[in-house]
């Protein structure tokens, strides 16, 4: 073999490695959906919105990821997953730049609000593309050394459209003397450029396995929806009718409290003191979400995973419900006292999201536990679905209970309904074993 082409060969054998495509392949499936779920809801509050608009067509924007598994056999009918993968890069690219152009405009809400449909769905369907290409373009060993690898850009991601962006922004309106729009305009023109770069990265270093090709043949689209079919039904026909109902009710009503949080804690943040908030600004908003919250999530989940592993699901499903609910009260007492220590606040959030990552686990383990046996891969879809469905309905009517009854009362009520996460989990069993490492 000659120089030059053995130097061809180890420059194949760089750029088709996983090193040079999972963490980016992973950052981008991260960033779209942090940037509809929370970066969304800190603009619209800046662009003077009322409280109950936000929640209300933000919370909208978890429908792809409710109805995804519908259209996922189609993914597997039509192109390649790689075709796939950056056609919807092409498309939040788009999606961005379609948002950053129409902040500007007279009709800005009506604008942003498609773009940001088109980047959920563009963003949705990426999700279901990546996961399945990751397990295509790479064997059983190689999936199980980059599973950590990938949640971490995943949090990467988050920590980055969470934290950098909304401090970018606020540093921008800070240079520019308050132009809000202005700073929001080139927020989303820079994410545009990146996802430009990032579908000419990926369209160079993505392998294209053999196995990656949409279904041939004979198969047609009713053939698809037969298989639909049957997947559904299995799947609610998998465990006697009671227990698929308390599956099912713990699949929704877990995260009702944090449902209802979620959109309202960050307006709460940024909310003037005059009006029941902590008056942060976008900066601060940034380093606590984005950095500290981030933080504590990530080491929640971290333990909740390790001792689980270690003694099963069903030992630390009770730990794991407190402390998915208790912290909650750091809620009450912040809007209560109106803490102005910024050491403080951060202290409270770390407290809360350690615990929200710590019984987040029980949750997914359960999905995990439920999805077990035929049509793994398609049941766990659906519970997925599921999940998404659980943030969406709360999420809708959240800003406008807040608005009715204020942020102090709010957080009350939300405190009250963790007896619904409480009601659930007494109610589901698990097998004693499931969970604990072989």
């Amino acid at each position: 073999m000659q120089v030059s082409d053995l130097r061809n060969l180890n420059k194949y054998n760089m750029t088709k490695s996983p090193w040079a495509w999972v963490p980016s392949l992973y950052s981008a499936e991260g960033l779209p959906y942090v940037v509809v779920m929370q970066v969304a809801v800190l603009m619209y509050k800046q662009f003077e919105l009322s409280n109950t608009e936000i929640a209300l067509y933000t919370s909208m924007f978890y429908l792809p990821w409710t109805i995804k598994p519908l259209w996922s056999p189609f993914i597997d009918m039509a192109k390649t997953k790689r075709w796939w993968i950056i056609t919807m890069q092409a498309l939040i690219g788009a999606a961005f730049a379609g948002i950053a152009f129409t902040i500007p405009t007279d009709f800005w809400l009506q604008a942003t609000i498609a773009f940001f449909w088109l980047l959920a769905f563009s963003s949705a369907t990426h999700d279901v593309a990546a996961d399945g290409f990751y397990m295509l373009g790479l064997n059983e060993g190689e999936q199980s050394m980059f599973v950590g690898i990938r949640s971490t850009f995943y949090r990467l991601a988050s920590l980055f459209g969470s934290g950098v962006l909304i401090m970018l922004a606020g540093n921008i309106q800070t240079w520019m003397k308050g132009s809000i729009k202005y700073s929001w305009s080139l927020i989303f023109y820079g994410l545009a450029g990146l996802f430009l770069a990032v579908v000419l990265w990926h369209s160079r270093v993505l392998p294209k396995p053999q196995s990656d090709k949409g279904l041939t043949g004979n198969v047609t689209v009713a053939d698809v929806m037969k298989e639909l079919w049957a997947t559904l039904k299995t799947f609610f026909t998998k465990m006697p009718v009671k227990e698929v109902a308390i599956a099912v009710c713990f699949m929704l009503l877990y995260r009702m409290p944090e449902g209802l949080l979620v959109k309202i804690t960050p307006l709460f943040l940024i909310e003037q003191q005059s009006a029941g908030g902590l008056g942060l600004s976008p900066q601060e908003i940034g380093f606590v979400q984005g950095t500290v919250g981030v933080l504590g999530l990530t080491l929640g989940g971290i333990l909740g995973g390790v001792l689980v592993s270690r003694d099963g699901l069903k030992k630390w499903l009770w730990p794991m419900v407190c402390a998915i609910t208790l912290p909650d009260v750091v809620y009450i007492y912040m809007s209560i006292a109106l803490p102005e220590n910024f050491l403080l606040i951060n202290a409270c959030i770390a407290v809360e999201q350690f615990g929200y990552g710590f019984g987040f686990t029980a949750y997914m383990m359960y999905l995990i536990y439920y999805s077990r046996g035929e049509h793994k891969t398609s049941h766990y879809a659906l519970c997925t679905a599921f999940m998404a469905l659980s943030m969406m309905i709360p999420g809708l009517i959240s800003g406008w209970l807040q608005e009715n009854v204020g942020y102090e009362l709010f957080f009350i009520i939300v405190m009250a309904l963790c007896a619904v996460t409480f009601i659930v989990s007494a109610l589901v069993k698990i097998e004693p074993e499931f969970g604990k490492r072989g």
